[in-house]
């Protein structure tokens, strides 16, 4: 048997939790872009290995920057407010709306490519937005031969929810994956990951409570800094460090009266708990956590009481950006960098690397490739779901 490793590009990057579920699982990541110079920078300094393109993408969707046959997979959340909601008329003109750039660079750079595999990614709400209609015309464009230049790519799509892959938050993501020159039975493959997940991890897809993910967290510091802390659940040991010291456990600086505001809340109320008008958009504005639960999405506004249900169950603050990024899936030794403000965004925009891990392990399947052994789809399915 031959030895691999698949190829992958990520492009709209992020902090790389997209990236990281792959690599994990035994990809190479080769090239990344993103846009925000201060995002990636944590994302190289987690991935050093990877080639980051920090630039817009609507200037390196060319073949001066990409090149056919040069990734087995091309990964990306294209942002949504790349699509346009004025409703659509045109399956062409779709894509050449200048309102769907985002979406329209994203395929510019899977034709170039021309991978055995995109997989794309994007908020729940897209399925809804202008009565579906956005949505149908994404997936025509992408299914579409005459559009992606001659190659056909057969296209699925799942929603995950953090919940059913063992991740302590309700958080729902989108994921459209486009397989090219195979219409594959998606349901059967989607079983059979779960399957092989569970084969190598027993405990991944089990439900996991607040408590399950950050009760063994130290004090927090003045620097961030803290001792890796022993880790006692399932979930803590799968994110626990390798190294003596974890970063980012640092509490944002609250206003006397927010942590007034914050001491009359007990676990699973919010601001209708107070004697007072709170201006706030959020219904859940200075929520409390329950131990015993698990966290609604957590949003680039984590560090605001007012921001929603983010205060820590029995310390009248907020979470901390690794409490957070616990509550994301990622492991400890995963170091954001950057300003409050740069990491919130990144640790709440983020894909949970629990989820790309998912979609890792389905692309070994659905390739017919394990993490170091070139083998036939049909091998990995029969072993996975314990035939032949």
């Amino acid at each position: 048997m031959k030895e691999i490793k698949m190829k992958v590009i990520d492009l709209f990057a992020g902090c790389g939790g997209l990236s990281l579920g792959f690599i994990q699982n035994g990809f190479e990541v080769t090239k990344a872009v993103e846009f925000d110079a201060e995002i990636a920078k944590t994302y190289s300094k987690n991935h050093p290995q990877t080639d980051m393109i920090v630039d817009d993408i609507g200037n390196i969707d060319n073949d001066r920057y990409f090149s056919e046959g040069e990734a087995d997979i091309v990964i990306g959340g294209c942002p949504c407010q790349g699509f346009s909601t004025a409703g659509a008329r045109i399956r062409k003109g779709f894509v050449e709306d200048p309102r769907n750039y985002l979406f329209k660079h994203f395929l510019n750079i899977v034709k170039t490519v021309k991978p055995k595999m995109f997989i794309m990614e994007n908020v729940k709400g897209m399925m809804t937005m202008q009565n579906g209609e956005i949505f149908e015309e994404i997936l025509t464009a992408l299914s579409d031969k005459e559009i992606m230049d001659g190659e056909q790519y057969h296209v699925y799509y799942k929603i995950l929810k953090g919940v059913d892959l063992g991740i302590p938050q309700k958080r729902e993501r989108l994921f459209i994956v486009g397989i090219k020159d195979r219409d594959i039975d998606f349901e059967s493959l989607l079983a059979a990951t779960e399957q092989r997940i569970i084969k190598n991890n027993n405990k991944f897809f089990d439900k996991v409570s607040i408590k399950d993910a950050i009760a063994n967290m130290p004090t927090v510091s003045v620097s961030g800094i803290v001792d890796s802390p022993d880790a006692t659940t399932p979930y803590e040991k799968y994110l626990a460090a390798s190294t003596p010291v974890i970063t980012n456990h640092i509490k944002t600086k609250h206003s006397e009266k927010a942590v007034e505001r914050m001491r009359q809340i007990g676990n699973g109320e919010n601001f209708t708990s107070l004697n007072e008008k709170i201006k706030s958009v959020h219904s859940g504005a200075y929520g409390r956590l329950c131990w015993d639960e698990a966290a609604p999405t957590i949003t680039t506004r984590f560090d605001t009481p007012a921001g929603g249900r983010f205060i820590h169950p029995n310390e009248d603050r907020t979470l901390t950006p690794r409490e957070a990024a616990r509550i994301q899936s990622f492991p400890d030794d995963f170091v954001f960098v950057g300003n409050k403000t740069s990491i919130c965004k990144q640790i709440g925009n983020a894909v949970p690397p629990k989820m790309s891990f998912y979609w890792a392990n389905f692309a070994q399947i659905a390739l017919g490739q394990s993490v170091n052994y070139e083998r036939t789809a049909t091998e990995e399915v029969n072993e996975t779901c314990g035939v032949g």
